[in-house]
């Protein structure tokens, strides 16, 4: 089926072959094995374990017998789409369980016994202490974005989605990065995982992310933001460490009539779906937005990604600048640094040599080397 899936021309999807991560995690799910996988971000992980669960299931009716979790909602629909477009032309049903949408729809959908559910942690928890989605049936279960769903924050949740489902439910585990943390408290609750680790340089050549910062005083990261909106050919996504500055940034965003727009956990479906809507479509430049928010977003054609603020870990900052440099397409990782966060800066890129760079007059160049004038000897009469 996976072959055929790859040749039919009702999905959208270009796959002149297939990248690293799916060669080695296509055929482990086939066989049943459980998977922790590690791949950089945008390399192929979504179909590595969507195509194996399109044949695992195609022969299931009456129950629901996959369920895929995500910390946002954005990857949950995104995820939702990229199974529609591959699932075509078959029986499969999916359908997605996410916060603030329509929870009366949601437990319509799962009526109609839908083969595989895509949601968020506490969506999902809901409508199983409801009764209304039927864990127990669960045969598959994949953990995408693992490094945030295996956090103190979802952890025990997440393992009560992996107890309540069948005896010898299959569970994958997905990521850019999985630190030795998250793969220990990964293995408590599966059995003899298969390893997967796909280091940058098996990828497939052909895009190069250039790592570069400007030094920029706190109080004026708005206004440089605002400045690269209005340079050509910009588009953008702009990361902000937390919620009380992004709203911060909106607020102060309101004044003025720039193409820049926010998007953070909290907001509205609607207003979500609207900025996404905006940003993909060109009217909007650069999309300042949360880590969570944005995670496993897949924009084509981001030309940068911004850090407005550090990252807190070298993990944070991988996932982040993985947004651009997509699809054999080359990107630029620029970061905003102020005085007090240089040394974090310095000692979390000190891999990537990033380049310096100077906003001026409306330009971003390359700042160029300061050279002190020689001093010249006077010479004896």
């Amino acid at each position: 089926m996976i072959t055929q899936l790859m040749q039919s021309t009702q999905n959208k999807w270009k796959f002149d072959q297939m990248m690293p991560v799916q060669e080695q995690m296509i055929p482990l799910m086939l066989e049943g094995r459980d998977i922790i996988a590690e791949s950089p971000t945008g390399t192929g992980k979504t179909l590595a374990y969507v195509l194996p669960l399109l044949e695992l299931i195609q022969n299931v009716e009456g129950r629901t017998a996959a369920l895929i979790v995500t910390p946002s909602q954005e990857l949950s629909m995104q995820i939702v789409n990229v199974i529609r477009d591959w699932s075509a032309g078959t029986s499969i049903k999916v359908t997605q369980l996410i916060g603030g949408a329509n929870v009366k729809r949601q437990i319509e959908a799962l009526k109609k016994k839908p083969q595989i559910v895509v949601g968020t942690p506490g969506r999902i928890n809901e409508l199983i202490r409801d009764k209304k989605f039927k864990i127990h049936e669960v045969s598959y279960i994949v953990l995408d974005e693992a490094d945030q769903l295996l956090s103190r924050d979802y952890r025990v949740m997440v393992k009560n989605f992996i107890e309540r489902a069948q005896n010898d439910c299959q569970v994958a585990v997905v990521s850019a990065t999985i630190t030795e943390e998250i793969e220990i408290v990964a293995k408590r609750f599966m059995k003899e995982p298969a390893r997967i680790q796909v280091e940058a340089s098996e990828i497939i050549q052909g895009s190069t992310i250039t790592h570069s910062y400007v030094k920029v005083d706190e109080r004026d990261k708005l206004k440089v933001v605002r400045g690269l909106a209005a340079l050509p050919n910009m588009y953008g996504l702009a990361f902000i460490n937390n919620v009380d500055q992004i709203m911060i940034k909106e607020m102060q965003l309101s004044y003025t009539n720039t193409p820049i727009g926010i998007l953070y956990g909290t907001m509205s479906k609607k207003d979500r779906t609207d900025v996404l809507r905006r940003f993909r479509n060109g009217d909007i430049k650069i999309l300042i937005a949360t880590d969570l928010a944005a995670r496993g977003l897949d924009i084509e054609g981001l030309t940068h990604v911004i850090h407005m603020n550090v990252p807190h870990s070298e993990e944070q900052y991988i996932h982040r600048s993985g947004r651009t440099g997509r699809a054999g397409e080359d990107g630029e990782s620029l970061s905003l640094i102020s005085y007090k966060e240089e040394r974090n800066y310095r000692k979390l890129t000190k891999s990537y040599k990033p380049i310096q760079k100077e906003w001026q007059n409306g330009k971003l160049r390359e700042k160029q080397k300061e050279t002190k004038p020689k001093f010249q000897k006077k010479k004896r009469k």
